[in-house]
């Protein structure tokens, strides 16, 4: 975490992976998210991995760092308590992130009639409001098409939602940049993202629509090989995989060298009559030059090679499982100030992330864990929505709102 944003106030009403990624990362670097879940937990509140408690891991790597109130949002009062969450005054307030927007209720045109100046980011499935998610997004834009194993005949789907994580970064680029138009004109806006045109517009960026126009050919499997240069994956001697890249001219230098293949190389150039500098020349001939690589890898031992390549600046490495990752790569553990060794009740013991940013003007603080469901109930209804003690009790004692301690205090009575 760090403190860029300090007083900054973000509501957010969310499930599932890119809105609660973009108020996570605004939490860690400094601004105040208020999560509101219905009583019990939301959408996500158990999703897959959980702890051996059964307690979500998924739900808590998501909301660290937030305030979590816990509302009867079917209830008349539930409604009008988020609103007035989300509408409360201040000029670093009056921010609000959702993918779950309902209309005549926790919608702009609605929750504009109680603060002018609202910035409200939706996430969409599509432009056409229809649900989508990563893994529906990926076949409609034919990424599994091109995933798998060369010849393979069956699309292959992505284990990473990496949409949702591209998109919930766009939400919050989006809501900085809407607060910085407040701040310079006074007025606020309506934003939408939509999940199926962020991966439309990177598979644009990527000039992977361009290609699919004005060439012939449509580009298909290609493995674990790395599309349009050098990249490739070996079995080595010990059993374990590498994975070697030879993307840029120094790369491709440096890999032929080490692995003492410059005068095999320098052949299948001839042979060929093409010049393995060039990128799109390395791709075209690469099951060339893995045959010629491969028996260097067969023949050894990651340990054998691994220290030379590393000295030489190779551009490479080895295949884990996450398990396996976790235990050997110090990039994974609090060698890596990225992470920090917590105890979470119900989770265990384990290293868990902060913002991966380091911000010179703005020293790194540690990460703090997710909330329990409704551990700011209390604090968000007097701090933020202004009621008395009484009221707060009488919300608490007629089922609108809900917390932990409240819980407890009522299992015990």
């Amino acid at each position: 975490m760090t403190q860029l944003l300090k007083g900054m106030r973000v509501v957010e009403g969310s499930a599932f992976v890119a809105v609660p990624l973009a108020g996570m990362t605004l939490a860690q670097m400094g601004a105040e998210v208020i999560r509101f879940d219905r009583i019990g937990g939301g959408l996500d509140a158990k999703r897959l991995p959980v702890a051996p408690s059964g307690q979500s891991l998924f739900w808590a790597g998501l909301n660290k760092g937030k305030k979590s109130i816990a509302v009867d949002m079917q209830s008349p009062e539930g409604r009008e308590l988020v609103t007035r969450i989300i509408t409360a005054p201040g000029d670093d307030a009056g921010m609000f992130l959702t993918n779950l927007r309902v209309r005549g209720w926790m919608d702009y045109e609605t929750l504009t009639k109680f603060r002018e100046d609202l910035i409200m980011v939706t996430l969409m499935g599509d432009r056409h409001g229809r649900p989508q998610v990563d893994y529906t997004v990926n076949p409609a834009l034919g990424i599994p098409d091109i995933t798998g194993p060369e010849g393979h005949p069956d699309p292959v789907a992505n284990a990473l939602p990496a949409w949702d994580c591209i998109a919930g970064n766009m939400v919050v680029s989006a809501l900085l940049a809407a607060e910085r138009h407040r701040l310079r004109h006074g007025t606020g806006q309506d934003v939408d993202v939509a999940l199926k045109d962020v991966a439309a517009a990177m598979l644009g960026n990527l000039g992977m629509i361009g290609d699919a126009v004005v060439n012939t050919a449509q580009r298909g499997k290609s493995g674990n090989a790395l599309y349009g240069a050098y990249g490739q994956d070996f079995v080595c001697a010990d059993g374990k995989r590498v994975m070697v890249i030879g993307l840029t001219a120094r790369q491709w230098k440096g890999l032929v060298s080490a692995t003492g293949t410059t005068d095999a190389m320098a052949r299948l150039a001839v042979r060929k009559g093409r010049d393995l500098m060039d990128e799109a020349v390395r791709w075209e001939l690469r099951h060339e030059i893995t045959e010629i690589l491969r028996p260097f890898f067969a023949a050894r031992r990651v340990e054998e090679f691994a220290d030379d390549f590393n000295k030489a600046g190779l551009t490479w490495s080895q295949f884990r499982s996450v398990k396996e990752a976790v235990e050997e790569d110090a990039d994974l553990s609090t060698d890596n100030p990225v992470f920090t060794m917590l105890d979470q009740p119900g989770l265990g013991r384990f290293p868990v992330p902060g913002a991966p940013v380091t911000f010179s003007a703005a020293p790194r603080t540690a990460p703090q864990p997710a909330p329990e469901l409704g551990a700011h109930t209390e604090e968000v209804l007097g701090d933020v929505v202004g009621l008395p003690d009484t009221e707060i009790a009488r919300l608490f004692d007629t089922g609108v709102v809900q917390s932990p301690r409240y819980a407890a205090k009522l299992a015990a009575e």
